[in-house]
């Protein structure tokens, strides 16, 4: 992979684990705080999606220092590169599960984006991380909205 290609991936990696960490918080804010009739299911659903992007942020940014590079950290420097909107923390139910759809969209861009410059790179390791990285959070936002439409 020419340097040049691999600088790009890297980057778009970077973004991921930054984006990744926002919905990670972003998500333990929502098990925390969540109240209402849906508490029960949507603690524990929460709960299930924070831990399950822990061990992938952690997976994305071993890839970055596979590759070489240093993998980003810091909450304020994650915050500043991702960017994302945060909720508020008295938001509702209904608030904080549309947010977090919102946000598990935002996510899918950094990992369509970082999967595109992997695939041009020839890197089809980082590829094929972040096509199941998609998968996961194509299915997260599919069940978000379903809860959304149950009401």
């Amino acid at each position: 992979m020419s340097d040049n290609k691999k600088k790009d991936v890297v980057g778009a990696l970077r973004q991921v684990v930054a984006d990744s960490y926002a919905l990670l918080g972003q998500t333990h804010l929502c098990h925390w705080n969540v109240r209402g009739p849906g508490f029960f299911a949507l603690h524990a659903a929460f709960e299930q999606q924070y831990t399950e992007l822990f061990t992938a942020v952690d997976e994305i940014a071993e890839r970055v220092r596979a590759l070489g590079a240093l993998a980003p950290g810091g909450l304020g420097n994650l915050a500043h590169m991702s960017g994302m909107k945060e909720l508020r923390e008295d938001a509702s139910a209904e608030e904080m599960v549309k947010h977090l759809a919102y946000a598990n969209g935002k996510v899918v861009e950094s990992l369509a984006e970082a999967r595109d410059l992997s695939a041009e790179a020839d890197d089809s390791q980082s590829e094929d991380l972040m096509i199941a990285r998609i998968q996961v959070h194509e299915k997260t936002i599919w069940m978000l909205r379903s809860y959304l439409a149950a009401g």
